[in-house]
């Protein structure tokens, strides 16, 4: 017999048993941990960065993990539950990954460590949306997939993702943003499945059954996702994120509530093993006679308790969004120039202020919380612990759920990756080419006064936005002026405004304006092209549904993507590949009606521009 002797015993102890259940291997462990253990269970903390001059990265980025910063978190405060921000090749991650479950195992008890990533394979780069990834597959973001409305490739692309994460020691994804995209200026639209609740329901169902392995929960070879965001994140005023002191209240109808709950089915039902509470305050809904607190969802027993865990059934662990427990202080509610939000200053301890930590920590789990996000303080929790607020036996429940996970994933088996099986698997052909089609094909078509496609042999083209080695590539002549050109591509994205400079993530997130005006860049080249008499493709990363009015009539054919390189906007350009996709929300006409509408119902602008599912496929 050959068993994993975590504990140093000599001897097979049940929760070393691989032949017996993850619920009962999981029991046999509680009943050994000490409530210090424990409590490391419900914290989910951050991997420490190191950069290659020897000093910190800051939140967790670097060029590996100091693993002296590391080994407290590990040994003495006991946590086994990290978020990494590493961007390195992919058998260097491995050998990260790897480097982390040595340490773990050499704990008391061998507790293996569950490493969990933001997105990693999009386009969206935007710290606490999105990472970069160095070597991985790249496809667009998943409104592109919403776009596209293939849940068959969008399983693929998330069996593929998932052995990626698993090659390089990745077994949780916090993803799939299954909430739903009411108000056209929110900053967070890429990471959604769009507008309709039924499809974001139906994306998300594959994209938690293509992660974790199975369309009923997580199996061995699967990675948790943690479905995000319960619930009625998307129903933000002015599309102000609640990542900010100023974006902390969205404001819902009942009726409305229930739209946004809409969207969460198809991942619920497909038994995702996490879900994440949203960060605002929901404010205005009424279930069951009772309203929701006026606190952040991760505060509320009625969101979590009374309706996620109660008339939802849900049985998964519920993981905090990052530094609810945190203070909000001064350069994080009112930042100014001379004392800017830096990143020891983010927290999101919104409607519950004037609590203590320790206080925070009770209400957080008697509302539902089985982990505490962004954070790696223990100590708080003990003290509630000592003070009776909270319950041993209400701890031993949040970290059971948490190391069933691991016994069904078979971390405590075997932790460990290949590095260079890692870079092989990651480096697969066939994974990059389906990503790349994906791009392509996940377009959209919006006009085309009959430009499309260009036969690329002996034209001149006039770019804006694009690379001249790409263009060259696809067998086009570049010149510098439109006037010596055949045609001219423009890419573009959808306008923004810098509103907040001196919030952390208000600074990163696009807020404000959707539509172009006279001085932005690429609308003044559309004006260039159109005054030289040369037809114009405007290419348009729509990160929000952009107000294109006054681009529909300068533009020959507007062409929309959802995160797409040089050479997959050029090969649908000159007919290598088609665009087959339709628009995932309306595109509203004028800012006057995207003020007019309403942040908590999807679509609902008035005379819009475009409607949902419009788009033209070339035949």
């Amino acid at each position: 017999m050959k068993f994993r002797d975590l504990d140093g015993d000599g001897k097979l102890t049940p929760y070393e048993d691989w032949r017996l259940s993850p619920e009962a291997r999981a029991d046999d462990l509680i009943a050994r941990m000490t409530i210090e253990e424990k409590a490391g269970q419900m914290m989910h903390g951050t991997l420490p960065g190191r950069s290659a001059a020897g000093g910190r990265g800051a939140l967790g980025q670097g060029d590996g993990y100091d693993l002296q910063a590391l080994a407290p978190m590990i040994w003495v405060k006991h946590i086994s539950s990290y978020i990494t921000r590493l961007s390195v090749k992919p058998a260097m991650m491995a050998e990260q990954s790897n480097a982390v479950q040595a340490m773990a195992e050499q704990g008391r008890l061998g507790i293996p460590v569950t490493i969990s990533a933001d997105p990693r394979n999009h386009f969206d780069h935007v710290l606490g949306a999105g990472e970069a990834a160095s070597g991985v597959s790249l496809w667009p973001d998943l409104i592109g997939f919403a776009a596209l409305g293939d849940s068959t490739r969008l399983s693929s692309f998330a069996r593929i993702a998932s052995a990626e994460y698993r090659a390089v020691g990745i077994r949780e994804a916090l993803s799939p943003q299954v909430d739903l995209a009411s108000e056209p200026r929110w900053s967070r639209i890429t990471g959604t499945f769009g507008s309709d609740p039924a499809l974001a329901s139906a994306m998300g169902g594959a994209y938690v059954a293509g992660f974790q392995g199975s369309d009923h929960g997580l199996t061995r070879d699967g990675v948790i996702t943690v479905v995000k965001h319960w619930v009625g994140y998307g129903a933000l005023p002015n599309g102000f994120d609640s990542h900010n002191y100023y974006g902390r209240v969205a404001k819902l109808t009942t009726a409305q509530l229930q739209m946004h709950i809409a969207a969460f089915k198809g991942a619920l039902a497909a038994q995702s093993a996490g879900i994440m509470p949203t960060y605002p305050i929901i404010s205005g809904p009424v279930i069951d006679g009772k309203p929701v607190e006026p606190t952040g969802a991760g505060y509320s027993k009625v969101l979590l308790q009374d309706l996620l865990r109660g008339k939802m059934g849900y049985k998964g662990i519920i993981l905090s969004d990052w530094a609810i427990t945190l203070d909000c202080d001064t350069r994080c509610s009112a930042p100014t120039a001379q004392a800017p939000q830096r990143p020891q200053d983010i927290s999101t301890d919104w409607g519950v202020n004037d609590l203590s930590v320790e206080q925070r920590y009770a209400l957080g789990i008697a509302a539902g919380i089985d982990q505490f996000g962004g954070t790696q303080d223990t100590a708080p929790l003990l003290a509630a612990l000592r003070d009776g607020l909270v319950t041993t036996k209400r701890i031993d429940e949040s970290a059971r759920r948490v190391l069933i996970a691991k016994f069904e994933q078979g971390l405590f088996d075997d932790p460990y990756v290949d590095p260079a099986g890692a870079a092989a698997l990651v480096a697969t052909p066939a994974s990059h080419a389906l990503g790349e089609q994906t791009q392509r094909e996940a377009q959209v078509l919006l006009t085309n006064h009959g430009l499309l496609p260009i036969k690329p042999a002996g034209k001149k083209v006039w770019l804006f936005g694009v690379d001249p080695q790409a263009a060259q590539a696809a067998g086009l002549t570049v010149v510098n002026s439109p006037a010596q050109a055949d045609f001219a591509l423009i890419r573009a994205e959808t306008p923004s405004e810098m509103l907040h400079p001196y919030n952390f993530f208000g600074s990163r997130q696009k807020e404000g304006r959707l539509d172009f005006r006279d001085g932005d860049p690429a609308y003044e080249a559309l004006k260039q092209a159109r005054a030289a008499h040369v037809p114009a493709v405007f290419s348009i990363f729509l990160d929000r549904p952009a107000v294109l009015t006054n681009v529909k009539d300068k533009a020959a054919a507007i062409l929309a993507n959802f995160g797409a390189n040089d050479g997959a906007v050029l090969d649908v350009v000159l007919g290598k590949a088609m665009a087959k996709g339709h628009l995932p929300f309306e595109l509203p006409s004028s800012m006057k009606t995207v003020e007019a509408q309403d942040p908590a119902v999807p679509d609902d602008s008035a005379h819009p521009l475009f409607k949902r599912g419009f788009g033209i496929v070339l035949k």
